[in-house]
């Protein structure tokens, strides 16, 4: 009996960690202007999610910077345009802009970056995005986030 309830509890363990949200995502960014993804899931049963973006190339951050910023989808574009305007030092994104749910700094090859998401900030089937606002990225540089 004792061995049953073990094996019971056991499986059980077993069984929670198979199901267990997924709470870390990681992007690779390339010298090639391009995310290793062109979408990524966010489970609302994690409180917070960490994304991570790394550069898996060799060009420094002034000449193949990249950043990881998420936004609804219709803001994406208003915020990569605006971004252009305050120039790497400030990461190409304007630090008040109420639109950004959330981003990185901008990276370089070898480097990388890891942000902390409150997902109650986003709804479970809202319409998300992640892109780079390193000037011109955006238009190679952008995917889904997908909120479940």
């Amino acid at each position: 009996m004792f061995a049953k309830a073990v094996a019971v509890s056991l499986l059980t363990l077993a069984s929670a960690s198979v199901f267990a949200a997924d709470c870390k995502v990681t992007v690779d960014s390339t010298d090639q202007m391009s995310f290793n993804t062109k979408e990524f899931t966010i489970d609302k049963s994690c409180k917070t999610v960490e994304i991570e973006l790394t550069h898996g190339g060799s060009l420094p951050k002034n000449v193949m910077g990249h950043n990881l910023v998420i936004s609804k989808t219709a803001d994406m574009q208003a915020i990569a345009t605006e971004g252009m305007s305050q120039g790497l030092d400030k990461d190409y994104i304007k630090a008040d802009n109420a639109a950004i749910i959330g981003h990185t700094k901008m990276i370089g090859a070898g480097e990388k970056d890891t942000i902390k998401l409150d997902t109650s900030k986003l709804e479970a089937g809202g319409d998300y995005s992640f892109f780079c606002t390193f000037p011109g990225h955006i238009s190679m540089m952008k995917g889904k986030v997908v909120v479940k």
